[in-house]
């Protein structure tokens, strides 16, 4: 074991295979560009998921050793998206794959459509994930304690997307996170609430009832500043874009569940659907962190922003660089993920690195 930033104590990497594993599902993304889904005859393909995306960046911008543990119906399109993970550079040791029943009956991979907003005009996406695989996942088919004793693991990711998507999966989290505990591994958490999937579940109540049960076991904390709002300090009302307003909603969910040592949570201020301010705010240790601040940033693509942010802050916390350049480092990657197309990040470390300085977007030749 290694001491690492912000109190929290992060296994040595010679010791472990792997230094991030996450949980969740991995879809196929359809983008119709600059055109309406309605009304476009092309669509461009990219892989996607919460959790997956926090894996991606990990690999691609900041060069750790990444894998992800999910599920894909074996048919064209599930190796499509091997092909497009395979490129992103994840690790796949963990895939499962089940059996195609030849109609989707039974089991199918996940898709959603999304197009991008501008001005005035929103994003919007369509998702069909009913009866995919890792849905379908129970507890006791995976193995945890083989992956992280065996092969060793220094940080396990998982979120609120992974545990809405059937009456099973809270449990398939609960299991890996408890076996992460008993290894040492470090655990976090995305909120992520997607009001589609918890319909059926409760709604918001059932996914502030999941997710306060699974606090426990989480050692940092990510989330859309509402749904840390709404998960942990709904009786307080969401937080306004002040600082001080998240300070305190973060006292209180540190205080009602000690196990958090790390929260950290995007601040967005939209003034249209590609315009916004971006910054973010960091506590540990009883002390808060304000990230760097992106006033007025030009949004490409808006999906997987908070994703980039939550692999920025794992990176500068597992290297040991501290709260304030964690937070630093998930505002800049965030920012970069949404100036390119797709969910995932195009950065490169040395772009991150520039970001953060915060010296202009000139042509670098």
């Amino acid at each position: 074991m290694s001491e690492g930033s912000a109190g929290l104590v992060i296994r040595a990497k010679a010791e472990c295979r792997w230094d991030l594993v996450s949980l969740g599902e991995v879809m196929l993304r359809f983008d119709p560009g600059e055109e309406r889904i309605s009304m476009t005859r092309n669509f461009r393909v990219w892989e996607g998921g919460g959790e997956y995306n926090v894996a991606r960046g990990l690999r691609r911008c900041f060069g750790l050793r990444t894998s992800i543990v999910t599920a894909l119906a074996d048919n064209p399109v599930g190796r499509l998206l091997e092909d497009l993970m395979l490129q992103g550079g994840v690790d796949l040791s963990h895939l499962r794959w089940v059996e195609y029943d030849g109609i989707g009956r039974e089991t199918r991979n996940g898709v959603y459509f999304l197009e991008r907003g501008f001005g005035v005009r929103g994003a919007m996406g369509m998702m069909d994930r009913g009866h995919t695989p890792i849905s379908q996942l129970k507890p006791g088919q995976v193995d945890w304690d083989e992956i992280f004793g065996q092969e060793g693991v220094r940080w396990f990711h998982t979120g609120g997307v992974m545990c809405a998507l059937s009456e099973d999966t809270p449990a398939v989290a609960r299991e890996a996170m408890m076996a992460a505990k008993r290894h040492g591994v470090i655990v976090s958490y995305d909120c992520n609430y997607r009001a589609s999937l918890w319909k059926s579940y409760g709604g918001r109540k059932g996914s502030c009832d999941m997710n306060r049960s699974l606090a426990p076991y989480v050692d940092v904390l990510f989330g859309h500043e509402g749904d840390l709002s709404a998960e942990f300090g709904a009786s307080q009302g969401p937080p306004s874009y002040a600082f001080r307003s998240y300070e305190a909603m973060a006292q209180r969910v540190v205080a009602e569940f000690p196990s958090i040592k790390v929260l950290a949570t995007t601040r967005r201020k939209p003034t249209k659907a590609n315009l916004n301010d971006w910054t973010a705010f960091g506590f540990a240790e009883g002390l808060a962190f304000e990230g760097i601040d992106f006033p007025g940033l030009e949004i490409f693509d808006r999906v997987g922003g908070g994703d980039s942010f939550a692999a920025g802050v794992i990176y500068g916390l597992m290297q040991g660089e501290g709260m304030q350049a964690a937070v630093n480092y998930g505002v800049a990657h965030g920012a970069l993920a949404m100036t390119t197309p797709g969910d995932s990040s195009m950065a490169s470390l040395a772009e991150v690195k520039k970001a953060m300085l915060q010296d202009g977007a000139l042509t670098v030749r």
